[in-house]
């Protein structure tokens, strides 16, 4: 069984420790534990590795976060893994930082990752991981704010985060959606 796990960011070294980043900075640790390397291919940097007989694929889409879309339908199709074996790791600012929700389906939430990704798979019936970056921000500073790096005090209690998605992500691939929003959920 394959699934593809898609971590949403911006690629340079600009955005490498950003908050809209969390999905790429999920992904590294996760191929890194796993003693996987990312190569670039067509759309997106790609790993892979098993774990409990289950082959995990991971991109971290190349084509810049308002495009996702792009490289998810390709991946998905090229690979021939079927969308509900699809998990997109991402930010959320509606979410207090380190709080993670999985969602079997759900809306953009204005997320533009999220919306080029529910244009191109035609629906919001994918899994989604939303890592909680907070909303510490003024008004109409949003893109600032999610185009900003972690504070110090973040950056110190990232890693039991980080380890805790990557947790969940191998539970989606080995207990299912379902089972892993019962035990992980907040």
């Amino acid at each position: 069984m394959k699934y593809l796990i898609a971590g949403l960011g911006n690629v340079g070294p600009k955005y490498e420790l950003t908050r809209h980043n969390i999905g790429f900075l999920v992904l590294d640790q996760l191929a890194d534990v796993n003693k996987a390397t990312f190569a670039i291919e067509r759309h997106a940097e790609t790993a892979e590795f098993r774990h409990k007989g289950k082959t995990i694929h991971l991109i971290k889409p190349t084509t810049f976060m308002n495009l996702s879309g792009k490289a998810v339908a390709y991946w998905l199709q090229e690979l021939k893994i079927p969308k509900e074996n699809l998990l997109v790791v991402m930010d959320d600012i509606a979410l207090p930082f380190g709080s993670l929700r999985l969602r079997s389906k759900g809306s953009s939430a204005g997320h533009n990752g999220l919306k080029n990704i529910e244009l191109l798979l035609n629906g919001q019936d994918y899994s989604r991981l939303r890592f909680g970056v907070g909303s510490d921000f003024g008004k109409g500073q949003q893109a600032d704010y999610v185009l900003s790096n972690f504070s110090p005090e973040e950056f110190k209690h990232l890693p039991s985060y980080i380890i805790k998605a990557n947790e969940m992500i191998l539970s989606f691939c080995t207990q299912g959606v379902e089972r892993t929003m019962s035990q992980y959920n907040d």
